[in-house]
């Protein structure tokens, strides 16, 4: 098999636990882009919470963020695409939400460079992340979002994806990126849509894409590019539907398939 782009998740498959990146996984990475291939993280972060992490790794090239709602240039640091979802839409999925499932809590992802992360009293959040906390429900349409997440206390996150996926049907599409982590976005948008902007933009495509992931939000990703590989860790969702299953994001399981596709001269 031979690629020319390789897309990588990161919470889950390129980090490991603690949001770092390993000096393998970066040796790894090293020898595609020594080989001419490109490297594109794809991530269900937007921009704003994922920046700290290109710099970190010293990325300058495209990403996929807010699971393909925008295609961002990190070494120019500017948007190229930004998908929003309409808040007349998100507000009435709320409500539909509230009055089936009763206990809803809710947070958006605000579009922009520097979009916050803004969460209504009682939704649970990582307190190590940045986040502004509203004391009104209505205060989070006050801006543009890219996306709305749920949570409930009484649903584990696969059963609250079936509810809200029957529930919200037709109005907005519903992924589940993480523990925890269950998210509404406009109809039709995932990390596959972004990702070909991408490839396109890359002057590549999916024939010539291997893509690494842990959870559903990658399924349509694997879908799209000609060979997916999951993480020992994955979802059995994305087990279900992967070409290939390597090791976990703790054991470097994406530096033990570039290693075979790219080996050193």
């Amino acid at each position: 098999m031979t690629f020319s782009l390789v897309a990588t998740d990161l919470d889950g498959t390129l980090l490991r636990e603690d949001h770092t990146v390993s000096a393998r996984n970066r040796a790894a990475l090293a020898r595609v882009t020594a080989a001419g291939a490109k490297h594109v993280i794809v991530t269900g972060r937007a921009v704003a919470w994922t920046r700290s992490v290109f710099e970190a790794l010293g990325y300058r090239g495209l990403a996929v963020c807010a699971q393909g709602a925008q295609v961002y240039h990190a070494g120019e640091q500017r948007l190229l695409t930004s998908v929003t979802l309409d808040r007349r839409l998100a507000r009435m999925a709320t409500e539909r939400l509230t009055e089936e499932l009763g206990n809803v809590r809710f947070a958006v992802s605000r579009d922009g460079l520097t979009g916050e992360v803004v969460v209504e009293r009682g939704y649970p959040y990582n307190p190590a992340l940045p986040v502004h906390m509203v004391r009104e429900r209505d205060e989070l349409w006050s801006e543009p979002i890219l996306k709305l997440y749920l949570h409930h206390d009484d649903y584990d996150d696969d059963r609250l994806t079936a509810c809200a996926r029957k529930i919200c049907a037709g109005l907005v599409d519903v992924t589940h990126a993480g523990t925890g982590i269950v998210e509404l976005l406009p109809v039709g948008l995932s990390k596959a849509v972004g990702l070909s902007l991408a490839a396109r933009k890359l002057g590549t495509k999916a024939a010539d894409t291997i893509a690494f992931g842990d959870m559903p939000n990658d399924v349509t990703m694997f879908k799209w590019a000609a060979h997916g590989v999951a993480m020992a860790n994955a979802h059995p969702e994305l087990l279900a539907v992967a070409d290939e299953v390597t090791l976990s994001n703790m054991d470097d399981g994406i530096a033990v398939v570039l290693e075979r596709l790219f080996p050193q001269g």
